[in-house]
């Protein structure tokens, strides 16, 4: 279908719980088929619905060639002692900072027709598949920074070209 603009941070639909999808609703497949041709683009680990504007539980995924997408998401399991990855988002552009993910997490959903989906994996799977399932919370990657951390991105996020009050 169509890559879709990232939304970026200070956009509220960021900043909202995303509502459940259900299997057969009309545009349903013509979302999924936008998350995955956004997700597709090169550099790219995940998009979540609502970082193309559509408060809805979904998301793609792009890792070590694997694409795929999860509908009503749910984190079912972490694991592992969580470590400092360098942490970017797409809503959040031109910036990594440490952020504690578990090394391991399985995310399970649907797909469109409301067949079951799981989805598991280490390294960075595990980290878009956590990064991704905040979104759908309303929740972006620097609200889990360290405080010392966050002030800090705060202030350089502030000060760039693409910030808006």
């Amino acid at each position: 279908m169509t890559e879709r603009q990232i939304r970026l941070f200070g956009d509220p639909v960021l900043r909202s719980v995303s509502d459940p999808v259900r299997p057969g609703d009309p545009g349903l497949s013509e979302l999924v088929d936008d998350l995955l041709d956004t997700v597709k683009v090169p550099g790219r680990a995940g998009v979540a619905a609502a970082q193309i504007g559509v408060g809805l539980r979904a998301f793609s995924y792009n890792v070590d060639g694997e694409v795929g997408y999860l509908l009503n998401p749910e984190l079912v399991e972490v694991t592992g002692v969580p470590e400092h990855v360098e942490e970017g988002c797409l809503s959040v552009p031109g910036f990594y900072f440490p952020r504690l993910r578990h090394p391991f997490a399985r995310a399970r959903g649907v797909d469109v027709d409301g067949n079951p989906v799981e989805v598991s994996g280490t390294g960075v799977l595990a980290q878009a598949l956590q990064h991704e399932i905040d979104h759908l919370d309303g929740k972006l990657y620097i609200e889990g920074l360290e405080p010392e951390v966050k002030r800090e991105a705060m202030r350089q996020i502030r000060a760039s070209s693409w910030w808006r009050v």
